[in-house]
């Protein structure tokens, strides 16, 4: 894999962590440009990213993990971030498999964060549950999301983080029953199509979000 970050000590850290799990990292970068050409040159199976990057400290990280998509599709990517950007990331988040968004002060458990890796090279998805709620948090008139019960909202956010619904079950200590018919109340309540397959049921929830978010920000 490839690491890119501009601070340093955080950029070392990680590929020690990553290097001690058995993970190998075949390059580190401070940049876009930088990270780009170590793509080029390497092929990794999957690149870890922040969004704000030198020189802006803007959204170069992502232009360079959206130019890595459109060069390398089968190349995983995920955007490891400080900041809350989604609606610049929606388009890369739904665009395909492969790809995850994780907050930086939400990453506690290091397995998990493997886990997490592994899924997406795998051609999974995985969303933090804060990026969810922000959307979510933008309401409009007739809301379908009115009509979800606290309970599903935590099932729909783990859904957004790739889970399968035995992976739900485990997390919220109930049965892989009840959370089947949680998702199928779910997407029922949101008009969308009913799945098996978790990267599918990721961009059913992203393109309804994504449509949630156009609505609350007319042109």
């Amino acid at each position: 894999m490839a690491l890119a970050d501009d601070e340093v000590l955080l950029r070392e850290g990680l590929a020690g962590l990553l290097e001690r799990a058995g993970l190998e990292v075949v390059g580190q970068s401070g940049n876009a440009h930088e990270l780009i050409e170590l793509v080029r040159e390497h092929r990794p199976e999957l690149v870890v990213v922040d969004i704000r990057m030198p020189p802006t400290n803007s959204t170069e990280g992502l232009q360079a993990a959206r130019l890595i998509r459109e060069e390398f599709p089968q190349t995983a990517i995920m955007i490891l971030s400080a900041h809350v950007e989604v609606e610049h990331a929606m388009d890369l988040l739904a665009g395909g498999g492969s790809t995850g968004y994780l907050l930086k002060s939400r990453v506690t458990d290091v397995e998990e964060f493997i886990d997490a890796l592994e899924r997406i090279v795998k051609g999974g998805s995985v969303i933090d549950p804060v990026l969810v709620r922000e959307l979510v948090a933008a309401k409009r008139v007739d809301d379908p999301l009115d009509e979800i019960s606290p309970r599903e909202r935590e099932v729909l956010s783990l859904v957004a983080q790739g889970r399968s619904n035995a992976g739900i079950a485990k997390q919220l200590w109930v049965t892989e029953g009840t959370v089947e018919k949680h998702v199928h109340s779910i997407l029922g309540k949101l008009s969308l199509p009913m799945t098996e397959d978790d990267h599918r049921r990721v961009l059913a929830v992203l393109a309804f979000l994504d449509t949630r978010e156009s609505w609350s920000h007319p042109a």
